[in-house]
């Protein structure tokens, strides 16, 4: 799912509040013999990864669900974060793809995703005696469109900072004072959400979206998204780099990379970036 953008500012300090959420994460993590956490690298995962692995130690593992949904370079971060912390990262393919529910890209096509990461996650979990399957999800993550949650639900996963109020902005606080260096990095999303409802995914158009997006990063445009309408490929950047996008010699590059990938039309979306857009559909339809 594709949530909420929400980049802090440098001088963000963590309150009183949230340090006290965070020693009650804490105590509620110790008090577990022994744990997955369901590990992407983004800011919730990392965040979870760090408080459980402090709590547990060698008790703790990270688990990373690898498919053509998530993007070569954020896959390289979780391992690089992994690695710093000392965690023991489990790398584990993953086949949403093969699940026609996911293919189809329904509304609740991450139901049919997190089943599949439950699966994984269930069978690691069995094989090395871990009793608890960990999922970072955040206080503000149980509203809005969460098919996800459904699945991980119905596998008993437990999403301790829910339980105990941490919200995003929150957990940026506490990661800037851990000194993860994810604390800032801006919100990620699966290679899937960049597909409106109902447009067929396959691991060649995952692809062509995650070249695409790669592109945009050589050429500077960070955490930006390349959302796939068949032959039109829409951009999004935030509003404030709007004139650079559109500025000639990287209008043209990306002209040349959107043909080159295969699409037929290369726009800029005017209403800028925000996460979660084509969820926007859903909204009108419900009223």
């Amino acid at each position: 799912m594709d949530s909420s953008h929400d980049s802090q500012p440098a001088n963000l300090e963590a309150s009183p509040g949230a340090k006290e959420k965070l020693r009650r994460l804490s105590r509620l993590l110790q008090d577990m013999p022994s744990a997955i956490v369901c590990y992407s690298g983004g800011v919730d995962s990392a965040f979870l990864l760090k408080v459980a692995h402090d709590a547990l130690g060698s008790s703790l593992r990270a688990l990373t669900a690898v498919s053509p949904s998530l993007a070569a370079r954020e896959l390289e971060m979780a391992k690089q974060l992994a690695t710093e912390l000392g965690v023991d990262h489990l790398l584990v393919e993953s086949n949403e793809l093969k699940r026609e529910g996911y293919r189809d890209n329904p509304e609740n096509r991450c139901y049919f995703c997190k089943t599949e990461l439950m699966v994984v996650a269930t069978a690691e979990a069995k094989r090395l005696g871990c009793d608890n399957i960990l999922i970072g999800t955040n206080a503000d993550d149980i509203k809005g469109h969460r098919p996800g949650m459904k699945a991980t639900e119905e596998y008993g996963a437990k999403h301790p900072m829910v339980e105990v109020g941490l919200t995003k902005t929150e957990v940026r606080m506490l990661s800037k004072d851990f000194g993860l260096p994810t604390w800032d990095r801006p919100q990620m999303a699966c290679l899937s959400s960049r597909f409106p409802y109902g447009t067929k995914i396959s691991r060649e158009r995952l692809g062509r979206v995650e070249r695409f997006e790669d592109g945009l990063v050589a050429l500077g445009f960070e955490g930006c998204r390349v959302r796939f309408h068949e032959q039109v490929a829409r951009i999004e950047v935030p509003v404030g780099r709007l004139m650079d996008i559109v500025e000639p010699q990287t209008r043209d590059a990306l002209l040349v990379l959107g043909k080159e990938l295969g699409f037929t039309y290369v726009t800029v979306d005017l209403a800028g970036y925000r996460t979660g857009s084509l969820n926007e559909v859903l909204q009108r339809e419900g009223g």
